[in-house]
């Protein structure tokens, strides 16, 4: 009878999770789902690792984190747990900050210094140790462990992590911390059988979803990321900004009156696609309209892409690889075609036919390859959960 390690990814209104059971040393997904709605009518859907719907269900009230929480727990323990004990849980938490970069057993001390950043992280990382805290509190004795989104890019050098401020601000933790790090991790761990020498040598990700980012790889380890202090900065998001002016900030301060409040709700909730467009933030929906505005909020999202690709392979000194995984870039043929083409400068020449096949490869022999990689953050998670209770981490 294979124990389970449960992957929670809590949200700001949703708690997702997937659940793992072992095979020898690698975890094999059992099933995966979601509960949204958490703040308004809430919904719960679980699926096999084949997509095969398990079980569904929608309430007319919101459900809270907490009862969230309690309702996968029964839910599970009435169906899988029965058969596959819960050996531990792992959780995504956006920020570790300096002090942790890897993953750790969770417990009273290792939860306060992770309260103490959500200054750093105040839209994401309650969230994320809310659970944890919950499950301290009602299961002690069960063995959980946070994995980081930041912990993978504390490779990258003390330039690339400094911003040009005061260092008595600086040492207060304003500094460039990087994020999607469990994303590029899984990436990373797998580009070597798609591709050696890109796994040795110097690799672009565009991590292209709701949230989107980039990263520099040099023999698989963070140089550069397009993401600093914040999980608003670089890249054009679904709602988000992505990098501005700190002087529009001001202005919006000044001019329009905009409190803290009011700039944050904007910056990361009504803007990128979203505030551009004026019809969606989601890329699906912007390339099948004929609004002018959606065709001009993607070729800004693409554009982004290029000048960051172009910065990028400047810090690298050259590109050996690039690869497209999220959900944009995994299943928008459309976006990776602007890219791709965008890029011929650094050698990159696109196979429209294999594009339209979501590749692997979706560029022409003797180009510099581009790929579409599926991540896995949680099955990364599970891994390295499984890896620190059983020692080998």
């Amino acid at each position: 009878m294979a124990d389970a390690t449960l992957v929670l990814n809590a949200g700001s209104s949703s708690l997702k999770f997937s659940l793992f059971t072992k095979n020898g040393d690698e975890p094999e997904l059992v099933q995966r789902g979601q509960l949204d709605g958490l703040t308004t009518a809430s919904r719960f859907e679980a699926k096999s690792a084949a997509g095969v719907t398990l079980g569904h269900r929608a309430w007319e009230h919101a459900l809270g984190h907490q009862g969230a929480l309690s309702f996968l727990l029964e839910y599970l323990t009435a169906d899988v747990l029965r058969t596959h004990p819960l050996r531990a849980v792992g959780h995504r938490v956006v920020h570790g900050g300096m002090a942790f970069a890897r993953p750790v057993v969770m417990n009273a001390t290792n939860l306060a210094q992770l309260e103490r950043l959500v200054p750093l992280a105040p839209l994401h990382q309650p969230h994320n140790l809310a659970p944890i805290a919950a499950l301290l509190d009602k299961w002690p004795e069960l063995a959980q462990v946070a994995c980081f989104d930041t912990a993978f890019h504390r490779t990258q050098s003390l330039l690339e992590q400094t911003y040009a401020l005061p260092q008595e601000i600086t040492a207060r933790g304003v500094q460039r911390y990087g994020f999607h790090g469990l994303s590029y991790e899984y990436i990373a761990g797998v580009l070597p059988g798609v591709d050696a020498a890109a796994a040795h040598g110097r690799t672009v990700v565009a991590h292209l979803g709701n949230g989107a980012s980039m990263c520099a790889l040099h023999n698989g380890r963070s140089v550069a990321s397009t993401m600093g202090f914040s999980t608003v900065e670089g890249l054009m998001m679904g709602t988000r900004s992505g990098s501005l002016d700190p002087g529009v900030l001001l202005y919006l301060m000044d001019e329009m009156r905009m409190d803290a409040r009011a700039i944050e709700k904007l910056i990361y909730q009504g803007s990128g696609l979203l505030g551009v467009s004026g019809v969606s933030s989601d890329m699906r929906t912007l390339c099948a309209s004929t609004d002018p505005r959606a065709q001009f909020a993607i070729e800004l999202f693409c554009y982004r892409i290029g000048r960051e690709l172009g910065s990028l392979a400047a810090v690298l000194g050259g590109l050996d690889a690039l690869v497209f995984t999220g959900g944009i870039g995994e299943h928008a043929a459309t976006i990776r075609a602007q890219v791709v083409r965008a890029a011929g400068w650094l050698g990159l020449k696109l196979d429209g036919d294999a594009n339209a096949r979501h590749g692997p490869r979706i560029t022409m022999a003797g180009s510099i390859p581009a790929w579409v990689i599926p991540t896995d953050e949680e099955m990364m998670i599970a891994k390295h959960t499984d890896a620190l209770i059983d020692g080998r981490s």
